[in-house]
């Protein structure tokens, strides 16, 4: 390996470069990553997941995750939309570090793009493990579109005069 660049290294630096979200290998240890909450981010969800939700090593299975983001990400759209949607696309689903039974996740959303017909939104989950209280890990991020649909299921236009002003 005499002066060749790691696989995670190479990886790092094109992510960058790039303006992609930074991936931190899931053998680091969760509070030397340790951020504060979002303040440009409405808090829309927290839950604690249980013993139920694990997988076949012992942490949350990502599918349950991934559940609760398309219900945090939809709270922002429902006030917009204020009628029926559907979960469009998952244009972008980062796990970042493992969720552990007993943490108390909060999911934070803003809304990044407003269609015609549909809103796109980020959504971050931040970790506070039990035995860590006041320190939370950005475990999750994940970029949603949802659309306005009307009774047949069909793409509907988003009234301009529900928006906030």
């Amino acid at each position: 390996m005499g002066g060749e660049e790691s696989p995670w290294r190479r990886m790092e630096d094109n992510q960058r470069s790039q303006n992609k979200p930074e991936i931190v290998p899931m053998s680091q240890d969760r509070l030397s990553a340790a951020t504060q909450l979002p303040t440009d981010k409405e808090l829309v969800l927290k839950v604690i997941p249980m013993p139920a939700d694990t997988n076949g090593n012992g942490d949350i299975f990502g599918g349950w995750v991934m559940a609760q983001v398309d219900l945090a990400g939809s709270v922002l759209p429902a006030r917009l939309i204020q009628g029926r949607m559907a979960t469009v696309a998952v244009n972008e689903f980062i796990f970042k570090q493992p969720v552990r039974v007993g943490d108390l996740l909060s999911f934070f959303s803003s809304v990044t793009r407003l269609g015609n017909t549909s809103i796109t939104v980020q959504v971050e989950v931040y970790a506070e493990h039990i035995r860590a209280q006041g320190q939370h890990v950005k475990v999750t991020e994940a970029r949603l579109t949802y659309v306005a649909i009307d009774d047949q299921g069909r793409p509907r236009p988003i009234a301009r005069a529900q928006l906030p002003a």
